[in-house]
C-alpha cells in the first residue's frame, strides 16, 4: 500500500450545485421539494436503477444486516445509499444526495491527524456535502464511490469472495484468478481506506491506462464498478462463477450446513444465557457449524463481535469476557450450539446471521492457504469507532426487519 498524499482543493472536476445549495442554506423551500424537482427525469431513472441494484446485491449472498452501500454519480452529484440502512429494504426517497466537489474537499485534509480527530473531520466533511438526506445519513466511504469514475458502483462483502480476501495466500492467488483487478491490502475503513483507495486507483490508471472495474478489499470486501447495471451484473457474475470453479476444484461446499435445533434444546440454550446475562436478552439459537475464533472484517465486529464466549453461558463466564474486551459477547458457543445474543431479536439474529457468514468464509479459507484474521490494532479500531456503532444504531430501528 503506498504512503497518503494530499489531493489539493478543485482536483475533481465537480462543481458545486449553486442554485440548489443557496436555495435550500436561504430555507427558502424543503429541501426534499426542491431535489425533487431539479432532478431531470434521466437522473430519475438512474435513482430507480440504484434501487434495484440495491436490492439485487442486497440478498444474503453478497450482504449481512446493515452492510454494504451502493451509488450511481452525475457529474455534480452522487447518490449514495445512507448507513447501516439494509440494501435489500432501501427506497429512493431514502437516497442521500452528495456535492461531489463539496466531497472533494476531504482529498486536501492534512493527512497526518490522529485516527478520532481525522475520522471526526471526514464525517464533518461529509455532512457539509449533503444537498439532500431523506433519512440517516451517509456512509462513511462515501468518498471511496466519487473516486471511481464508473456511473454505478456497489460494495459488498460476499462469503464467496471474503474466503479469499479474507486468507493467507488470498493476495497471490487473486493475481492469478483476476490479473485486471485491484488488491488492496486491510486499511481502516474512513478516511484512510478512502484515501488509499484514491491513491492505489491513481497508480492502477497510470499502468493501465483506466481505472479498475474490480476491486478486493483484504479482510474487507467487493467492490465492482460500471457504466450501466448491466456492466455491474456481468463483472459480478465472472467474480462468482471464478470463485465457486475454484472452490469446487479445492473440494470445498460453497454452503454451510445452519441447523435448528429442536424447541427444547433452543429453549434450554436461551435459559441458560438469560440467567447469564439478564432476562431481558434476546437470543437466537442454530447448530451444525463451527463460528470464526477471530475477527474477519469490520462487519463480523460490528454486528457479532471479535471474539465469541466459547463455553457454557455462566455468569463467571460472561463477567471474565466483559472484563477482557469490555462488553459482553454478540455470539455463544458450546455443545455444538451457536447462539446470537442481543437486546432485541433483530440484534441477535444479525449476530447469528455474522457468525454463520464468518463460518462460510473460514470455510472457504482452505482453499487460500487458511484464515487470515484481522491484527489486534484493526480490530481495536473497528471497536472504538462511533461511525460503526451509528450503522448497528439504524439496523435496530429500521422498520424493515427482513434486512437482518
Amino acid at each position: 500500500m503506498h504512503g497518503c498524499q494530499v489531493l489539493r482543493e478543485g482536483s475533481l472536476q465537480a462543481k458545486r450545485p449553486a442554485d440548489l445549495g443557496s436555495v435550500c442554506q436561504e430555507g427558502l423551500f424543503d429541501i426534499g421539494t426542491v431535489l425533487s424537482v431539479a432532478l431531470q427525469d434521466t437522473d430519475r431513472q438512474l435513482l430507480v436503477e440504484l434501487v434495484e441494484l440495491s436490492h439485487i446485491y442486497g440478498s444474503p449472498d453478497y450482504v449481512q444486516a446493515g452492510g454494504g452501500n451502493t451509488s450511481v454519480k452525475t457529474d455534480r452529484v452522487l447518490y449514495v445509499k445512507p448507513s447501516g440502512v439494509p440494501l435489500a429494504a432501501v427506497t429512493m426517497d431514502q437516497l442521500v444526495a452528495i456535492d461531489r466537489a463539496m466531497l472533494s474537499k476531504i482529498y486536501a485534509m492534512q493527512q497526518d491527524l490522529p485516527a478520532a480527530e481525522g475520522q471526526a473531520q471526514v464525517g464533518r466533511l461529509i455532512a457539509e456535502a449533503v444537498i439532500s438526506s431523506g433519512k440517516g445519513r451517509p456512509s462513511v466511504e462515501t468518498p471511496l464511490h466519487d473516486s471511481l469514475q464508473w456511473r454505478f458502483v456497489v460494495h459488498t462483502h460476499p462469503a464467496l469472495v471474503n474466503g479469499m480476501t479474507c486468507s493467507i495466500d488470498g493476495k497471490v492467488i487473486c493475481a492469478r484468478l483476476f490479473q485486471d483487478a485491484l488488491w488492496m491490502d486491510y486499511v481502516d475503513p474512513g478516511l484512510a481506506l478512502c484515501t488509499g483507495l484514491r491513491i492505489s486507483v491513481e497508480g492502477y490508471q497510470r499502468i493501465h491506462g483506466r481505472q479498475p472495474s474490480v476491486i478486493f478489499l483484504q479482510n474487507h470486501g467487493l467492490v465492482v464498478g460500471g457504466q450501466t447495471p448491466s456492466q455491474v451484473h456481468q463483472i459480478h457474475a465472472k467474480v462468482i462463477d471464478t470463485l465457486v470453479s475454484f472452490y469446487r476444484a479445492a473440494g470445498l461446499s460453497i454452503r454451510i450446513d445452519r441447523q435448528r435445533p429442536s424447541q427444547d434444546v433452543a429453549s434450554s440454550a436461551a435459559q441458560m444465557i438469560r440467567k447469564a446475562f439478564g432476562s431481558d436478552v434476546a437470543v437466537e439459537v442454530a447448530a451444525g457449524f463451527a463460528c470464526p475464533q477471530g475477527p474477519l472484517t469490520p462487519d463480523h465486529i460490528v454486528y457479532a463481535r471479535s471474539y465469541p464466549l466459547a463455553s457454557a453461558p455462566t455468569p463467571q463466564a460472561v463477567l471474565a469476557y466483559r472484563r477482557s474486551f469490555g462488553f459482553d459477547p454478540r455470539i455463544v458457543t458450546w455443545d455444538g450450539l451457536v447462539c446470537g445474543v442481543g437486546k432485541d431479536q433483530i440484534q441477535a439474529r444479525a449476530a447469528l446471521d455474522l457468525a454463520a457468514d464468518g463460518a462460510l468464509v473460514s470455510q472457504l479459507a482452505a482453499a487460500f492457504g487458511g484464515v487470515r484474521y484481522m491484527t489486534d490494532q484493526a480490530r481495536r479500531f473497528i471497536e472504538g469507532w462511533e461511525a460503526e456503532a451509528y450503522r448497528l444504531k439504524v439496523l435496530q430501528s429500521s422498520p424493515d426487519k427482513g434486512g437482518c
